[in-house]
């Protein structure tokens, strides 16, 4: 059977979504998966990133970082998505990726596509789940398959023991307060499998 191919694809500001899509990339690579780590093209205009320094440093350090596209979908059998909360709603940078996205489910290419998504907000209640549970929304009419990591491993229950998706609050100095690595790269192992499973049934 074909290697899983997966798109982890991310926004970030200040870096703590693309740790966690670099986390879910490295546990695709452990099980052998063909991975595309990429970020949706930034909105803010510069002028506005240069006033947070912590905006101002992850936008530098992530300048190589490819810019998703809808072949990246296409190409991909499995999608991780990885966004900040704003206002318990996806970042605006990744609403509009999707919102890009109708000419592929026009033609029904987003059918069955394996997906999981992560999050991260200021605090503990900041809409991490709102945020999550809004982007499968979009899934559901894409006729995606959704796999959330539910309470399948202990490390859910370290990193919060959020079923949706992994989450994780940022403190004032943008660090992450929960310890979210193991779940992150669970979550990432259980979406690939998942999507093994299903190539290998269409394949047979």
């Amino acid at each position: 059977m074909s290697n899983v191919k997966v798109s982890i694809i991310y926004y970030s500001s200040t870096g703590n979504n693309y740790q966690m899509a670099k986390w879910a990339k490295e546990a695709a690579e452990e099980l052998g998966a063909e991975v595309r780590l990429r970020k949706v093209e930034e909105l803010a205009p510069e002028a506005a990133i240069s006033k947070n320094p912590l905006w101002k440093k992850h936008y530098d350090e992530a300048k190589d970082v490819p810019v998703a596209t809808s072949e990246d979908l296409d190409w991909a059998d499995a999608i991780i998505f990885s966004t900040p909360t704003r206002f318990g709603n996806v970042a605006s940078q990744m609403k509009q990726f999707l919102d890009l996205q109708g000419g592929l489910w026009a033609q029904g290419k987003l059918v069955n596509k394996v997906v999981s998504a992560m999050s991260s907000a200021q605090n503990s209640h900041g809409g991490q789940e709102a945020t999550v549970l809004a982007l499968y929304k979009t899934m559901c009419h894409w006729g995606a398959i959704i796999v959330p990591p539910g309470f399948t491993d202990a490390s859910v229950f370290k990193a919060g023991g959020n079923p949706y998706g992994t989450t994780v609050s940022v403190d004032q100095e943008g660090k992450m307060v929960e310890d979210v690595e193991d779940a992150v790269k669970h979550q990432a192992r259980r979406t690939i499998t998942v999507a093994k499973w299903l190539k290998q049934g269409k394949e047979e």
